[in-house]
């Protein structure tokens, strides 16, 4: 076996080989550097705002589907003292006469989903909590169903008159929801298990099963003619309508081409998402607004920076 002192030609291959190896392994680290100096710019942490900004919209929720089924004192005792606005001679504290029983546990299912979503969100969120805002959840149903309409309701729209009417006004709500939390979970800075995206995903997923279950209730009763002279279809398109004017599109009535429309996606099958801008501009009832609708004096909260 040659050495260096015998071999010069193999002192010279090695050193060749080793030489290469080393630029071939610089080369590798380079190419894993290639950012190096491109800092790639850190993602605010907006978790608690987010959190909250979804804990106003689950105060709504709540007492909509609460007052429909004579609960509304369980939320009043949660979060603060702030009015909930109902429509006059009702008080939320006696449930809808509904006459299907199927609808009245589907009601009740979904006012303990809602209630239990706002004790979740408070408890997640701890002492950065805010308060349940003031809430119509009267006077504002009809105010929307005016502006959906483009005219005067007569009789005025009462989501609380019987079961239809119950359905009509979950259908304003629920496919906001989703969209608002699909929206938001491109912010969401902490992905651990527990944290705010595992419970606003866990929410979502709830909120999608409720869109799902109102839309195909009300599907099957989507030729019924209305008191205003429109069939439930054409109401609904309405408040689609409605919401895509002023929450940047991303919404569908009960049907797409003539046929059953119970999931809304784009495309992909993939769920719409709505910023909060979006959001605010529905629940609101006005681009741009800062307060009005269901929401009279605004959210509660400060969502710099999200909106």
């Amino acid at each position: 076996m040659s050495n260096d002192t015998n071999n010069p030609t193999g002192t010279s291959t090695r050193r060749k080989f080793l030489g290469m190896a080393g630029l071939m392994g610089a080369g590798a680290v380079l190419a894993g550097c290639t950012n190096v100096g491109a800092v790639e710019p850190v993602k605010p942490n907006y978790d608690a705002k987010i959190g909250n900004f979804a804990l106003n919209l689950e105060y709504l929720e709540a007492a909509f589907y609460l007052a429909a089924v004579g609960r509304i004192n369980e939320l009043k005792a949660i979060g603060g003292s702030a009015q909930i606005i109902l429509p006059s001679g009702f008080d939320g504290t006696s449930s809808i006469a509904f006459s299907s029983p199927a609808v009245a546990q589907y009601a009740q299912e979904i006012a303990q989903d809602e209630l239990n979503h706002v004790i979740a969100l408070r408890a997640k969120l701890g002492s950065a909590a805010v308060d349940r805002p003031v809430l119509d959840i009267g006077p504002a149903f009809a105010a929307a169903a005016n502006a959906a309409a483009g005219a005067t309701l007569s009789p005025s729209f009462n989501p609380y008159l019987n079961d239809l009417f119950f359905l009509h006004g979950a259908f304003i709500f629920e496919d906001v929801g989703v969209t608002a939390y699909k929206g938001a979970a491109r912010l969401i800075v902490d992905y651990s298990e527990g944290g705010i995206l595992d419970s606003a995903a866990g929410i979502l997923s709830v909120e999608a099963y409720h869109a799902g279950e109102i839309r195909t209730l009300l599907y099957a009763q989507k030729d019924v003619v209305t008191p205003y002279g429109v069939t439930v279809e054409q109401l609904i398109q309405k408040i689609s309508d409605l919401r895509a004017a002023v929450g940047g599109g991303k919404d569908e009535g009960l049907t797409k081409n003539g046929k059953a429309n119970i999931v809304v996606a784009d495309s992909n099958s993939v769920a719409y998402g709505r910023s909060p801008r979006e959001v605010l501009n529905i629940v609101y009832l006005g681009a741009n607004a800062s307060k009005g609708g269901f929401f009279p004096n605004g959210l509660n909260g400060d969502f710099s920076g999200l909106v």
